[in-house]
């Protein structure tokens, strides 16, 4: 049996997964149970996962601030992904709307802005525990895709066939685009990881004494986890609260560990939400 937000549907050879808990110990219902398959060359979502289950994660309170941060960029990103669609219509030109999307990235924030961003990362790290080191791993190994892959396959046993297929098409295109996006305008603006600019942050990182990357501006997993809550949103609007909290999850694991700063998570966030606009318009979603 599968059981989802208190719905219970049968279907054969369901595996169960683990599900994500906050620390006061509340179970969160969505990332669950998929069916197992045949065996395959590569894992996919669902097996990676369910050999590592997540442990509990940050708490409503942590993930509040970032996650109100990232909500905020979808009415900009609607309103700015309305001007490319009115010029475009639903005509898929990836290569013309990446060199767009780069465009619509605010610049990276002044040298004092960045500084006093450091400063709270650096503020956070002096409140890290041992269990809170272990849910920022969790999340940074499989918040860029896995989690969010897994989450379509839960929707995909209820759907025809044919559905299902294009809609892993689509957010496979999403973060796949996502990803090469945000590389290219973190290549253009250069902006060192925290951890980069004070390596205390993350000494098993290792960093060499002038290194100037890796690059941190826009995040990948903001970009990614943005354009993947905005594809899956679409699709499931009832699951979309859900998707917000497991995105501001993986945003605040970044700061945790000094991935990035609040201002890598925004600019991210927004830029995955115009990748997740494209993907639904011109995938007829």
């Amino acid at each position: 049996m599968n059981v989802l937000r208190g719905i219970t549907w049968p279907y054969a050879l369901i595996a169960v997964l683990a599900v994500a808990a906050v620390a006061v110990g509340v179970v969160r219902p969505q990332l669950v149970s998929a069916a197992t398959g045949g065996s395959a060359k590569k894992p996919g979502a669902t097996a990676l996962i369910k050999q590592n289950p997540p442990p509990p994660l940050f708490t409503d309170a942590d993930i509040a601030t970032i996650g109100k941060q990232a909500t905020d960029q979808r009415k900009k990103a609607d309103a700015l992904f309305a001007h490319w669609k009115a010029a475009h219509g639903t005509t898929r030109d990836d290569k013309a709307f990446a060199a767009w999307a780069a465009q619509q990235v605010p610049a990276p924030p002044s040298a004092k802005e960045r500084t006093a961003e450091l400063r709270q990362d650096q503020q956070l790290a002096k409140t890290r525990t041992a269990a809170g080191k272990k849910a920022a791993t969790w999340l940074e190994l499989y918040g860029k895709k896995d989690i969010w892959k897994l989450y379509l396959h839960d929707q995909r046993e209820l759907i025809p066939a044919g559905q299902g297929a294009a809609e892993k098409a689509g957010l496979k295109a999403a973060l796949k685009l996502a990803k090469t996006i945000s590389d290219q305008v973190a290549a253009k603006d250069k902006q060192p990881a925290p951890f980069v600019v004070d390596p205390t942050l993350r000494p098993e990182k290792h960093i060499k004494p002038g290194a100037k990357g890796p690059y941190s501006y826009p995040s990948r997993h903001a970009t990614r986890s943005a354009a993947a809550v905005t594809f899956l949103s679409a699709l499931s609007p009832h699951r979309a609260q859900e998707y917000e909290w497991m995105r501001a999850e993986v945003l605040y694991s970044r700061l945790y560990m000094a991935g990035h700063v609040a201002g890598d998570l925004t600019a991210g966030t927004l830029l995955g939400d115009l990748i997740g606009d494209y993907e639904l318009t011109v995938s007829g979603h």
